[in-house]
């Protein structure tokens, strides 16, 4: 298990029961519908609702798949701070969520909450902040 510089073991979700779906070309929001503690389900819809200049509904779907992401974590032994390499392929719905909510909260004028999400990604993972442009 790899660490970062203060010693604290990196988290890796498990694989996202969604994500098969999600590759095969399922709705999002039926894959949402039907695993709806999936960080990716959430991420996704809240992406195509940013990309459709939907800033509300990408803020709602991307605080969803957040707070999911972030009961995934604690699950998986998280204790609040600590890498979540974007290299883990399941650790990405959980990180693309929490860009977006960056994203969004931009978006509808959340200085506070865009800059506190922007800085809990890069430290979670730089290259996925890199990957997420932010």
């Amino acid at each position: 298990m790899s660490e970062n510089l203060l010693g604290i073991p990196e988290t890796k979700l498990p694989v996202d029961p969604a994500s098969s779906a999600l590759e095969q070309g399922v709705d999002p929001r039926d894959v949402a519908r039907t695993n709806p503690s999936s960080s990716l389900a959430w991420a996704t819809l809240a992406e195509d609702a940013l990309a459709d200049g939907d800033v509300i509904e990408a803020y709602a779907f991307a605080r969803t798949g957040y707070h999911r992401g972030l009961d995934a974590l604690r699950k998986s032994g998280w204790r609040g701070q600590g890498p979540v390499p974007w290299e883990h392929e399941p650790n990405r719905g959980f990180l693309r969520a929490l860009a977006a909510l960056s994203k969004a909260a931009d978006a509808i004028g959340e200085t506070d909450e865009q800059r506190r999400t922007a800085d809990f990604l890069r430290d979670s993972s730089a290259t996925g902040a890199r990957e997420l442009g932010l």
